[in-house]
């Protein structure tokens, strides 16, 4: 059953923490959005990145997204108790564009992410 339109509201919302997170050099925000055990997946700079989403606390928490730096969210599906993100980044730290999808659950009431996969657009990895 789709979800109502509120609920693709409230989805925008939860993911507006991790974009704000990013935009600001600080995983405070995004530590409200993951669950404790969420996990990351994906390519930086040609290096596999998988694990715990502390991985993606420290890169928020140690490079800057820098002033040219833009973010979209796309609220790709809600289902009830499962919602797809989509969110563009460009410009990150100054280089680097990505795509990421973001994985959320509607835990205690409340969209929590519990996975992030992304992809580094192949014309922003450096060697």
């Amino acid at each position: 059953m789709r979800a109502e339109i509120k609920e693709y509201r409230a989805v925008e919302e939860a993911a507006m923490k991790f974009v704000k997170s990013v935009a600001e050099g600080n995983s405070e925000y995004a530590k409200t959005l993951f669950t404790d055990d969420a996990v990351l997946f994906g390519w930086l700079d040609g290096a596999l990145e998988h694990g715990s989403i502390e991985q993606f606390y420290r890169n928020v928490d140690t490079v800057g997204a820098g002033d040219d730096f833009k973010a979209r969210i796309d609220v790709l599906a809600v289902e009830e108790t499962v919602a797809v993100v989509r969110v563009l980044e460009e410009n990150w730290g100054g280089r680097i564009d990505f795509t990421d999808f973001l994985l959320l659950l509607k835990i205690g009431g409340e969209w929590k992410c519990v996975a992030k996969a992304y992809n580094q657009n192949s014309d922003t990895i450096k060697h």
